[in-house]
């Protein structure tokens, strides 16, 4: 199966750097790596360039112009350009366990979303971690905030999200560690891009996901990534405008979005 492993980012070269150093690290590769650029400036050009001399699998630069948050339309701006058939989605400030794309690999089929989980690095952690290049944790590293997330437990890791897959809702959903069959994603039109600003928008195309029946598959004890700790940056405008449109979706039983993965498929 060709994967396609997404790493959205504005603006923060320095986490990037350490997540595409965790990707070299892991023990299988996915077939190409795409940067959805939302409108970084040329520091972010500049390192994506460096690490394509010699980075071990193809990586793509997908960029949009900066016309504030379009997280929603650069998803789907990169996953026209990608060739495989499982998508996965990280956020670029996500360290990767070595395990991390084996194990979203293991549990990919048509009819499913997975949903990955984070450790939480606090802010010491951090800093110490992009001053000094630090892109390895383990679930016995300081600054963790939710350990049993860091556990890697190959063997128990199929029971256990089975287990924690019975109830089939869209909340709890974590856009920085979730991977999808490109079909299904097709199917629903992707991302919805009248999404604008922080929020929400992978909440509502989850929400289409399982409309469609397309189930949830909650992977946990494994495709374990550690989120470097940030500042919240929210527009409390946009922010209930998504809301307002996360509601929509609810009551419509929205399978399809009008302004979606389409637009980009086709050009």
């Amino acid at each position: 199966m060709k994967t396609s492993l997404i790493i959205s980012t504005y603006n923060r070269e320095d986490a990037l750097e350490l997540v595409l150093k965790s990707v070299i690290a892991l023990n299988e590769y996915p077939d190409e790596v795409i940067i959805a650029d939302d409108g970084s400036g040329l520091s972010t050009k500049k390192l994506i360039t460096n690490y394509q001399q010699s980075f071990p699998v193809s990586l793509l630069h997908c960029h949009q112009e900066d016309e504030g948050f379009r997280l929603a339309r650069i998803r789907n701006k990169a996953t026209a350009m990608s060739s495989g058939e499982c998508i996965i989605f990280i956020d670029g400030d996500m360290i990767l366990h070595p395990s991390f794309i084996a194990d979203h690999k293991r549990n990919a089929m048509i009819g499913r979303y997975i949903q990955g989980s984070r450790v939480l690095l606090d802010e010491e952690t951090t800093i110490l971690a992009m001053n000094n290049g630090i892109y390895s944790f383990t679930p016995f590293s300081s600054g963790i905030k939710n350990r049993f997330n860091a556990m890697h437990l190959p063997l128990l890791s199929t029971a256990v999200s089975t287990y924690m897959s019975k109830k089939q809702t869209y909340h709890g959903v974590r856009g920085c560690n979730m991977s999808f069959m490109k079909s299904d994603l097709i199917k629903v039109n992707g991302f919805n891009e009248a999404f604008i600003g922080w929020g929400r928008e992978d909440s509502e195309c989850i929400i289409r996901i399982l409309n469609t029946g397309i189930e949830r598959f909650n992977l946990r004890l494994g495709g374990i990534a550690y989120h470097l700790w940030h500042k919240e940056h929210v527009n409390p405008e946009l922010l209930q405008k998504n809301n307002q449109e996360l509601e929509c979706a609810l009551l419509e039983q929205r399978m399809f979005c009008p302004e979606g993965l389409d637009h980009h498929l086709h050009h």
